[in-house]
């Protein structure tokens, strides 16, 4: 009997250790993990997409992450706080693009970095944006082109 109760608990302690190994992966692959940093801005006509934690890239990686998303109640435009890593600079003339993650892929907002020499303070707006591209526009006009010829 003694066996087989040490058996189960050396299967037992192994199938912790797996579930730990797999929330630690998980916990450093996701959003979970909080990007300290200061806090920017950028006004979209359209924000289709993005969302409270989704991430916020350069040159493919990550710098941040979405704070929060409302209706600029003046200009009816989409407000993105997002913050970005203290250790990166923006120029005050750079771009913020919501791009999408492949065809299926969610999506995210990537940074351009521009080439000024003063940067963009800490609670400060990117005004150079561009927002989704909306893929059933873009093939409903394509459709409509066709049917004319």
């Amino acid at each position: 009997m003694e066996k087989g109760r040490t058996f189960e608990t050396i299967v037992g302690f192994f199938v912790l250790l797996v579930a730990l190994c797999f929330f630690y992966f998980v916990y450093n692959k996701s959003t979970w993990k909080n990007i300290d940093g200061y806090v920017l801005s950028a006004k979209f006509d359209r924000a289709d997409g993005l969302g409270e934690g989704i991430d916020v890239k350069i040159s493919g990686v990550r710098v941040g992450k979405i704070l929060s998303i409302t209706v600029d109640p003046d200009t009816f435009l989409a407000l993105v706080k997002f913050s970005v890593s203290n250790d990166i600079k923006l120029p005050k003339d750079s771009s913020a693009t919501v791009q999408s993650d492949g065809l299926f892929g969610g999506k995210y907002l990537s940074l351009s970095p521009g080439g000024s020499e003063e940067n963009i303070a800490a609670g400060g707006e990117i005004e150079n944006t561009v927002g989704p591209t909306n893929l059933e526009s873009i093939i409903g006009k394509f459709m409509l082109s066709n049917d004319k010829k």
